[in-house]
């Protein structure tokens, strides 16, 4: 999986450069992604601009990772999504858990917010 990773404080952001994630990569995901949940800074926020094709297994692999971070008081924000992956997601309610914005700076805000929630819960 060909990726660019950079990180600050709160987050990774991960630049998926791959043009479609497809049912052949939801080990690859998982397995690349999953681990994340044991470094100090767990957050991820996947950037998914050069991603034109998603294919339903791949969308649920996402889907279960992010349930995985939620699970463990961690964030996983997509964006940046182009309009035939937007359209998978937007089409399925299965989906609706997903954390989607527009852009970077909007995911960004996203894990900080999720962070201020988690912290006022502890």
């Amino acid at each position: 999986m060909n990726v660019k990773i950079s990180t600050n404080a709160k987050f990774h952001a991960i630049s998926f450069r791959e043009s479609e994630l497809a049912a052949n990569m939801t080990e690859d995901l998982r397995n690349f992604l999953l681990p994340f949940l044991h470094n100090a800074v767990k957050n991820l926020i996947l950037i998914m601009k050069d991603i034109q094709k998603i294919d339903s297994a791949a969308a649920m692999e996402l889907l279960q990772i992010r349930n995985s971070f939620y699970e463990n008081r961690a964030s996983l924000v997509l964006c940046e999504l182009q309009a035939p992956v937007k359209k998978i997601f937007d089409l399925d309610e299965r989906y609706e858990g997903l954390q989607i914005t527009p852009t970077r700076s909007e995911a960004a805000d996203m894990v900080y917010l999720e962070e201020i929630e988690r912290e006022m819960t502890e």
